[in-house]
């Protein structure tokens, strides 16, 4: 596997790599899991080469969130990548993906109100800027995202469609431990005892699809579910709901392709998660 750090080897390296085939771009922030290893498999079952970023982007954190503790292991990322084999990874500077005079920011409306975009605001607008600089950068044929993230991905659906990047974006099945866990960069900062009431959060996607499949009237469902994610321990529940897949609206009954939605925050960490229905 080839690593780079600046955009000029990045070029040279990506013009090879073309003229020898079509190419899937798997953007990630690093500290990787089997979770961004399936989606390093997806890509070389779409292309013939894979390139895999790591880049702990700044613009898509808020004041007081994570970005000074996010894991950090480009190493052991690296070590993985190339096992499963990655051909190229990018690993730029913040500099080199927004220079001192950077002013351009990319923002989605609609799928991106909602949900996340109420909980963090910007945040959207930080994931959709950079992953419109990496596509642009790479020029993949096809660029693969995780469905745990399902409203990010459809961010980014609606941001490649809307600028013409002529890249087909691939949702791949979320992976989750044995116990339901979505599995998650971020579960590193659960202790022991907060993972073990962490998988209240899958147990309640499940039993609420299970009783809206059954017929059970949608808002007294999604009430129950929130009253036993704190009692399993968890101090605050961002959002519990049923919604359109496509529009991202709330849903007060069947209709349609249905997704449910999660986050809720236990110790200092908040999850995030969702099934379909």
């Amino acid at each position: 596997m080839q690593t780079v750090r600046r955009s000029e080897e990045l070029a040279l390296a990506l013009g090879e790599m073309r003229a020898a085939g079509t190419v899937a771009l798997v953007p990630t922030m690093g500290a990787l899991h089997a979770g961004h290893i399936a989606l390093v498999a997806e890509a070389k079952r779409r292309a013939d080469h894979v390139v895999a970023t790591i880049f702990v982007n700044p613009m898509q954190f808020g004041a007081g969130e994570d970005f000074g503790r996010y894991p950090r292991r480009q190493a052991e990322d690296s070590e993985l990548l190339e096992d499963n084999g990655c051909d190229l990874l990018w690993t730029p500077a913040v500099e080199d993906i927004y220079p001192a005079d950077f002013a351009t920011k990319v923002s989605v409306s609609g799928v991106s109100d909602r949900w996340e975009g109420e909980a963090r605001p910007g945040h959207f607008d930080g994931v959709a800027t950079v992953v419109a600089k990496l596509l642009m950068s790479v020029r993949p044929d096809v660029a693969v995202f995780g469905e745990k993230d399902f409203q990010q991905l459809a961010v980014i659906r609606r941001m490649a469609a809307d600028l013409g990047l002529g890249v087909e974006i691939v949702g791949a099945p979320t992976v989750r431990e044995p116990d339901g866990l979505a599995l998650s960069s971020r579960n590193a900062y659960l202790s022991d005892d907060e993972r073990r009431h962490a998988a209240a959060l899958p147990n309640a996607l499940n039993e609420a699809a299970r009783a809206i499949g059954t017929g059970e009237p949608v808002s007294p469902v999604l009430e129950q579910a929130k009253q036993s994610l704190l009692e399993a321990g968890f101090s605050r529940v961002d959002y519990f709901a049923l919604i359109d897949a496509n529009t991202f609206e709330p849903l007060d009954g069947p209709a349609g392709e249905m997704r449910l939605i999660a986050a809720a925050v236990i110790g200092s960490t908040r999850l995030i998660d969702n099934i379909a229905v």
